[in-house]
């Protein structure tokens, strides 16, 4: 064989090496643990399907996530399963405790994003709100004072069993304002659980039960996501005192190589606003892209958290503060539980 032919046919192997190595080096199925209900079929229609037509690489969902089946995974040694779903002050928790991955920014190649939404261990997907609901014909509280006075707004409850979720509107029905709502007086917000807890029906934990609950007529009276109400005309709503927060999907420590450089595709598929805009069809929470908004309904601009009448009468997170605190919070937290 001539030397140039040699070159040629060497240079031409190369690249079949590369793709045959990379395809053996990319999974073509990975695990996802996410909220579950409409959150998750969101996520499915706007992120999955697209990546599985783009790609070949199928997302198998799981429900509901929540930070002890986390360190459950990770303590057990499973590598089985690769991207979790935490509220912003759980992902920092997961980091300090180990249990979650930095992500490979360059790698993801994410669109335009809001810069809370492109966090070094967790992409932030979903903007939410948690808020209080109720049965239609039910009498209609204004704020967490009149939520919790259930003489005059008799009727059961249902609640989160987490506490980032349940404490601060607690601490709305003791009198605190929105504003002044952190540090967090934990003892005041136990307090005040002491006084509905009898009135609790269930302590939620999957966020497709609050509505179920409702139009069961089990519980008159929620504290629920908002995604799971808006729009639904079985339930009025409020936003006023709700907590706006973002939703992260994080990579599980001792997450196979291979498994990671799927879910960088699907991460990239998250940062597309034409796929927020197909998930917010499913459920009215919005993604992190900022020329979303132009896609969106322009008459249902009103269900979205990130609205700017709802954005104003929310408190927003602080994950810093659950962060330092978190752990000692779920030990009185598992206390409270065993006194219900």
């Amino acid at each position: 064989m001539k030397r140039r032919s040699f070159v040629k046919a060497a240079a031409a192997s190369l690249p079949t090496f590369g793709i045959l190595s990379a395809a053996r080096a990319q999974s073509k199925e990975i695990r996802m643990i996410e909220s579950g209900g409409l959150s998750g079929d969101s996520i499915q229609v706007g992120y999955i399907d697209p990546l599985k037509a783009k790609t070949g690489i199928n997302v198998v969902r799981e429900s509901p996530s929540s930070l002890g089946k986390l360190r459950a995974l990770v303590e057990s040694g499973q590598s089985g399963t690769t991207l979790f779903e935490l509220g912003s002050g759980v992902v920092l928790q997961a980091k300090k405790l180990g249990l979650i991955e930095k992500l490979d920014w360059a790698a993801i190649n994410p669109a335009a994003m809001f810069p809370e939404a492109k966090n070094e261990y967790g992409f932030g997907y979903q903007y939410f709100s948690t808020i209080m609901a109720w049965r239609k014909g039910q009498k209609e509280p204004k704020n967490f004072v009149e939520f919790f006075d259930t003489k005059a707004f008799p009727g059961k409850r249902t609640l989160p069993d987490y506490p980032h979720y349940c404490l601060p509107f607690a601490l709305q029905a003791a009198g605190v304002p929105i504003d002044k709502l952190f540090p967090l007086d934990v003892d005041l917000a136990f307090k005040k659980l002491n006084e509905i807890k009898k009135d609790v029906a269930v302590w939620w934990k999957a966020g497709a039960q609050p509505p179920q609950l409702m139009k069961d007529n089990e519980v008159q009276y929620a504290i629920c996501w908002s995604g799971r109400v808006v729009g639904d005309p079985a339930f009025g709503l409020n936003f006023a005192g709700g907590k706006a927060d973002l939703s992260y999907i994080a990579v599980v420590k001792g997450s196979k190589s291979e498994d990671k450089l799927a879910a960088w595709k699907l991460y990239h598929e998250m940062s597309l606003p034409e796929n927020q805009a197909k998930a917010a069809g499913v459920i009215s929470y919005t993604g992190p892209s900022p020329d979303l908004d132009a896609l969106l309904p322009q008459d249902k601009l009103w269900q979205f958290p990130t609205s700017k009448q709802n954005k104003a009468v929310q408190y927003f997170e602080n994950a810093e503060w659950w962060a330092d605190n978190g752990e000692a919070v779920n030990k009185k937290w598992e206390a409270f539980k065993l006194s219900l």
